[in-house]
């Protein structure tokens, strides 16, 4: 299995656009179907077949609790719905009166859909696949190669010519084509599949051990709550502000740590991105313009714009320590300058710093920043 392939996987899951959970959805759906080793995957030379219907099943049974439920859970970004939202709510609820998600799924996979939601299930099924053919398969894999349907690939096969008499998940197997994956993908989704969903990740085991040792009077969601919560929840930044507005006070202006600009009014910039690595210390955040901060969100800042910026990140850093010494000398020495000795930790702290980004953009995929872009 060739590495770049699982470093290209991890770009996709941090790195791809996240305006909805599509995305997820998509590569939840495959991996499940790998991971149940469906007899409908074929294999062809280097590229691997699937029925485009299992997957739409895969789609009506991840977002049908969801609408389901009491609670708001939002799916997409900014004020629009999800494209298929509107015919899966309405669905949904003409199944509340007949049992509700189970019933459902007993009758795609058993009885069949009744008859007077035929239709209604014929077009919500059609809509989840030009949804998850025409986005996100089309739109996977740009942060690597700028082309469309670069990993995923609708595949141009007639549909079975089979008469079908009942509604329920052969049929969304024989109508609804396929698409396929390059072998390589396929033997990673195959082998590590379900680490990368979640479903063997060492939470999921740690809660369901959990579960199991409370004899079940604890949930899944409960442990799971609690275990991931982290001691830092919010960018906390007072400190910091105020040691650069009595530096401001005394010198009249600071300068972008970016780019700099001279600037009277400034916004405080996590050098690495709160949302990346929950942390601020001092030396994590510095001053930037307020444009310039906009621009570089959560991308991380590339070795070659941190060698360029180094004598300001440097003399930042100086100022920090003559204001706050036992913290940022205890914060920098536990987060960039490990055995070295402090007398000299300027070069050692900024060769971490680049190390650090290095690896957030080259082995976890996060966005690469130039001061530009």
């Amino acid at each position: 299995m060739k590495e770049y392939v699982l470093t290209n996987i991890s770009r996709i899951i941090e790195r791809e656009s996240k305006t909805s959970t599509y995305k997820f959805a998509l590569l939840r759906a495959v991996i499940d179907l790998i991971q149940d080793n469906s007899p409908f995957i074929v294999v062809e030379g280097d590229r691997v077949i699937f029925p485009t219907g299992l997957l739409v099943e895969k789609w009506l049974l991840y977002y049908y609790p969801i609408f389901d439920s009491s609670l708001s859970i939002p799916q997409i970004g900014g004020e629009t719905e999800l494209a298929f939202g509107k015919q899966l709510l309405e669905f949904t609820d003409k199944y509340k009166l007949r049992g509700g998600f189970s019933a459902f799924y007993n009758d795609l996979k058993t009885r069949g859909i009744p008859v007077d939601l035929e239709d209604d299930f014929k077009a919500l099924a059609s809509k989840i696949k030009d949804t998850v053919t025409k986005m996100p398969m089309r739109y996977i894999g740009r942060s690597l190669s700028k082309e469309y349907y670069s990993i995923f690939r609708v595949e141009k096969r007639s549909e079975a010519s089979k008469r079908i008499n009942i509604i329920d998940a052969e049929y969304l197997i024989n109508r609804l084509g396929s698409f396929s994956i390059p072998r390589e993908y396929y033997d990673a989704f195959r082998v590590f599949g379900s680490f990368i969903a979640g479903k063997d990740s060492i939470l999921f085991k740690w809660a369901e051990f959990s579960v199991r040792m409370s004899s079940d009077n604890l949930s899944v969601s409960q442990v799971l709550n609690d275990v991931l919560r982290s001691p830092v929840t919010e960018r906390e930044v007072n400190e910091s502000k105020k040691i650069f507005n009595n530096y401001l006070q005394e010198q009249g202006n600071v300068y972008c740590v970016w780019t700099g600009r001279k600037l009277r009014k400034y916004d405080l910039d996590h050098l690495i991105p709160f949302s990346v690595w929950k942390n601020n210390d001092l030396w994590n955040l510095l001053p930037s313009d307020s444009i310039t901060n906009s621009r570089k969100r959560d991308k991380i800042p590339s070795a070659a714009l941190i060698e360029s910026q180094k004598e300001l990140i440097i003399q930042y850093w100086d100022i920090l320590n003559q204001f706050q010494h036992e913290r940022f000398r205890k914060e920098i020495g536990v987060t960039l300058l490990g055995d070295t000795n402090f007398d000299s930790w300027e070069t050692t702290a900024i060769t971490q710093l680049k190390s650090t980004c290095d690896y957030l953009i080259s082995q976890r995929g996060f966005d690469q920043w130039d001061g530009r872009n």
